[in-house]
């Protein structure tokens, strides 16, 4: 039987795991979205698109693994209470940044963007847009959508837009 310290220790270094792996896709995928600048807007359009689409299934694919290992510790009888409860609170924590996320890029995208992702982070909230440029009246526009729907500064967001 694993002690609390190991199952901890396990359940963390699979967590840095996957957030090593959404990283790295959001870094090649940078990459791939830098090198077609050069190319017409027909090829940045499919860049772009694809950034978007392969982050959320990225995304989605990487909390759903993560809910699996939570389930698996909240479902073993080997787990003691306290691997228990942290695995309910991450579980929940994860609810809650998905929900905020999904309501955050709605809000968003009401704005008139053609799409958005927005990631919610202990340090900040990063929001990318499709946008070849934001003026400061759209990026004041996100900002106050965040400051409201959160209780976060305007010092805890960063917008990012992706063409």
């Amino acid at each position: 039987m694993l002690s609390k310290k190991k199952k901890i220790f396990i359940l963390c270094g699979m967590l840095a795991l996957l957030v090593v792996t959404g990283v790295l896709n959001i870094v090649l995928n940078g990459n791939a979205i830098s090198a077609g600048s050069g190319n017409n807007n027909n090829l940045n359009n499919e860049s772009s698109m694809s950034f978007f689409d392969t982050y959320r299934s990225d995304r989605l694919a990487t909390r759903d693994q993560t809910i699996l290992y939570l389930d698996a510790i909240i479902n073993n009888s080997a787990s003691d209470a306290d691997a228990v409860e942290q695995a309910k609170q991450s579980k929940l924590e994860i609810t809650k940044n998905m929900e905020l996320e999904l309501v955050l890029e709605g809000l968003i995208k009401a704005l008139g963007f053609d799409d958005v992702v927005v990631t919610n982070s202990t340090e900040s909230i990063n929001v990318i847009v499709k946008a070849a440029a934001l003026t400061e009246e759209q990026a004041t526009q996100i900002t106050e959508i965040i400051v409201t729907e959160t209780d976060r500064t305007s010092f805890d967001v960063r917008i990012i837009s992706v063409e």
